[in-house]
């Protein structure tokens, strides 16, 4: 697209450099932590005002946004989320730029992006681009904990991906393209046991010493899944294996003297897209019940589900984004599976092809020192209406 229209997009994302970063810090000084899912209402009131100023009448329902850009029905929506892990420290909420660096909770995953998909939208808007679909704008909460006040909201209230074409979302590709992404169960398993003085244990019932014997049957399953691997891209090769991690958390006891009453810890299965979700989850379930029949009281609580999913190499979308990268960057960027879990399953599983490629960096985001290169959220900027216009235009 080397030519006016690409040229005149570039120039209108220049001029908007500064405006970008600025929305950009003042995202990031929301604590829109998730746990436990604070400031979201702000955080969205400062996203409608942003798409106010732009000229883009938005619509709230719950904590989402949504806005639309063009007439005709076929949409290409732009989706990303609000929310961002805990902080390492409250000074993450304080967002600086250092040489080329935006530093801040959220700014690699995902506030960064969300300028940039924002800003996309205006730079075409103010261009004068004629559109033959139109371009949805989604922003949700919640992501990073399943989405129940998020996409799964929108979805439950059909609001999600109406009348899609494709989907995007900013995640921190590190410069892929993620078109497929592992499912995830999340449990906390607790053991109720009882508590007694040290000095007379045997009146208790030691729920450490019981979690052991519920940990060690997960060993055993983590032993079997871990041997299957995915036939999807991604690096390194190690990454290539089915994933379930045991206590990501652990939590129990009062103090060194007495029983422990209660102890739990945490269950991370992570599925490649090939294996069956409900089967995956009735083999964890099972390592419960048949520790139950072995006397032991344990329960679990899910955390978080979501199912895997993928989309072609070769949909219109596909190369629209191929093709804007290529242009934009110099270079192609390669096709590869997510590590975690993508929003762009809600959208795949309705049959809409969804891709993730986002300004940050996987490696730092969640980190105590996260940041953005400042460069990338333009460039994202430029790709998102690039490739708009590819997929839009005649």
């Amino acid at each position: 697209m080397r030519g006016s229209i690409g040229e005149a997009i570039l120039r209108r994302i220049k001029t908007y450099q500064n405006e970008m970063l600025q929305f950009t810090k003042t995202l990031i000084s929301l604590p829109t932590e998730n746990p436990p899912g604070s400031d979201y209402k702000q955080c969205a009131n400062v996203i409608a005002n942003n798409l106010s100023d732009i000229g883009l009448e938005c619509s709230k329902h719950g904590d989402c946004i949504t806005a639309f850009y063009g007439t005709n029905q076929k949409t290409l929506y732009l989706h990303g989320h609000c929310d961002t892990v805990p902080a390492s420290s409250k000074d993450q909420f304080e967002p600086y730029v250092k040489s080329d660096r935006l530093y801040g909770r959220g700014s690699s995953d995902m506030k960064g992006g969300l300028a940039s998909m924002i800003y996309a939208v205006k730079a075409i808007k103010e261009c004068g681009i004629e559109l033959t679909g139109r371009i949805g704008l989604t922003i949700v909460p919640d992501e990073e904990t399943g989405g129940l006040r998020g996409s799964s909201y929108l979805l439950a209230n059909k609001l999600l991906g109406q009348d899609g074409i494709g989907m995007l979302t900013p995640e921190p590709t590190s410069g892929v393209v993620w078109n497929a992404n592992r499912g995830a169960i999340s449990l906390r398993i607790t053991i109720k046991g009882k508590s007694a003085h040290v000095g007379l244990q045997h009146q208790g019932i030691n729920a450490f010493e019981e979690m052991l014997t519920v940990a060690n049957a997960f060993l055993k399953l983590k032993n079997k899944v871990e041997r299957r691997t995915t036939k999807f891209k991604i690096e390194p090769e190690a990454a290539r294996h089915s994933i379930l991690l045991l206590g990501g958390r652990v939590e129990g006891g009062t103090n060194f003297n007495t029983v422990p009453a209660e102890c739990s810890f945490t269950v991370d299965r992570r599925i490649n897209p090939e294996e069956n979700f409900e089967t995956e989850r009735n083999a964890l379930l099972s390592v419960l019940d048949e520790m139950r029949k072995n006397g032991i009281n344990s329960k679990a609580q899910a955390l978080q589900e979501g199912w895997s999913a993928s989309s072609s190499e070769v949909t219109p979308l596909a190369r629209a984004l191929s093709e804007s990268i290529k242009e934009a960057e110099g270079k192609s960027s390669p096709f590869q599976m997510c590590p975690g879990l993508l929003e762009t399953r809600f959208y795949a599983k309705k049959g809409i092809p969804a891709y993730a490629y986002g300004p940050g960096l996987l490696a730092v985001s969640h980190g105590p020192n996260e940041y953005i290169q400042t460069e990338s959220i333009f460039k994202c900027a430029e790709i998102y209406a690039l490739t708009a216009v590819r997929l839009l235009t005649p």
